[in-house]
């Protein structure tokens, strides 16, 4: 259905180029539209020429004119005057509304689709078919971003998002919840995920001079048939959830990206709990003390260089290894060699992890 905004946008354009007055109401006689300066009652009118045979009728010195859509009547146009010059005026603005009705009826029955298609509704033949009949192209490269907005979208929010991409008809943006803004981008021959990463640089650098702070880009793995962009949908997905767990400094972050994290991400929680005992006999990385925390990240950071990592941290070699032999003494781990440090931070992660759906049961 096309709004009233839409609606009153179309009729003012048309009076400012023939000085017509025009008025849209619906088959009950209400207004939705209208350049006239005082609305008059034609409720009574409205439905008697609805009851009539008539396409176009003259009642009470204006034009009225039925829209329909796909047979099915939809509007009732108001010209101001009785005349040939305005019946013409009429037609052209009923036709032209006409023509938006088809247009908006396409394009929602191609979000309908994509969203279907996001969310695996289809089956496999019924996803070519219906692409084949919306003239989508199914075997182009594709690529899903999500993005997440700190509250609930509007459709200003879309609007921002389609005007990035210059309403290319190729593209499609769509949500299928309340936060959550869907990109389905079609990729040029040459481009890859350097130019994605671009792409999302560009939609959060657009969303935050719109003043949308907080804003969160994921996107999945490039595909190259219609069938796999749930794939790719539900990969963004997943990104989305393990970067705000591992990579909470990032606003954007790729599948690709996710390392480890994807894998800690589907471990349940009974068998993380059961691998921090064992690693820690009890004890948990909370325990640490702020110190001990911020020598480990920075050992981490400098892949395992005691002399890089001292001298970042302001201390005497010395004092860190002091530092290690402590830790190892209370983990049994030695972060200096390279088993126990892969042990050590997978168990940091999986804390992490598990602390991060404890916040979500509540």
């Amino acid at each position: 259905m096309i709004s009233n905004q839409i609606l009153q946008n179309t009729i003012e354009g048309l009076k400012g180029i023939t000085r017509i007055d025009l008025c849209v109401m619906d088959i009950d006689g209400k207004v939705l539209a209208s350049t006239f300066s005082e609305n008059g009652d034609y409720e009574n009118a409205v439905l008697s020429f609805v009851a009539s045979p008539a396409d176009s009728q003259v009642i009470q010195g204006y034009q009225f004119f039925k829209i329909f859509d796909e047979h099915q009547l939809e509007y009732i146009l108001l010209a101001n005057g009785g005349n040939d010059d305005v019946y013409m005026i009429g037609k052209i603005a009923a036709f032209q509304i006409q023509n938006l009705l088809v247009a908006y009826k396409e394009r929602f029955d191609k979000d309908n689709f994509i969203k279907n298609l996001l969310l695996d509704n289809l089956l496999l033949v019924d996803i070519y078919n219906r692409a084949k009949k919306l003239h989508i192209d199914t075997d182009v490269r594709r690529v899903i971003f999500i993005i997440e907005t700190s509250h609930d979208k509007d459709t200003n929010t879309l609007d921002s998002v389609r005007s990035l991409f210059g309403g290319k008809t190729r593209d499609f943006i769509t949500a299928v919840d309340e936060k959550n803004i869907i990109v389905v981008k079609e990729l040029f021959a040459g481009e890859g995920y350097a130019e994605m990463e671009k792409v999302a640089e560009e939609m959060l650098s657009m969303l935050k001079s719109e003043g949308e702070e907080g804003a969160h880009i994921a996107y999945g793995t490039i595909v190259g048939d219609i069938k796999e962009v749930s794939k790719s949908y539900k990969e963004a997905k997943l990104a989305l959830d393990v970067g705000k767990i591992f990579f909470e400094e990032k606003d954007i972050i790729a599948y690709s990206a996710l390392g480890i994290g994807r894998l800690i991400y589907q471990l349940p929680i009974p068998l993380c709990k059961m691998f921090i005992r064992e690693i820690f006999e009890g004890k948990s990385p909370d325990d640490f003390d702020e110190e001990t925390l911020t020598t480990i990240n920075k050992f981490f950071e400098n892949s395992l260089n005691v002399s890089e990592t001292s001298r970042q941290l302001y201390i005497h070699r010395n004092t860190l290894v002091y530092r290690l032999d402590k830790l190892q003494k209370s983990t049994g781990l030695d972060l200096r060699v390279f088993e126990d440090a892969i042990t050590f931070k997978i168990a940091l992660m999986v804390v992490k992890y598990m602390k991060y759906m404890e916040t979500q049961e509540y």
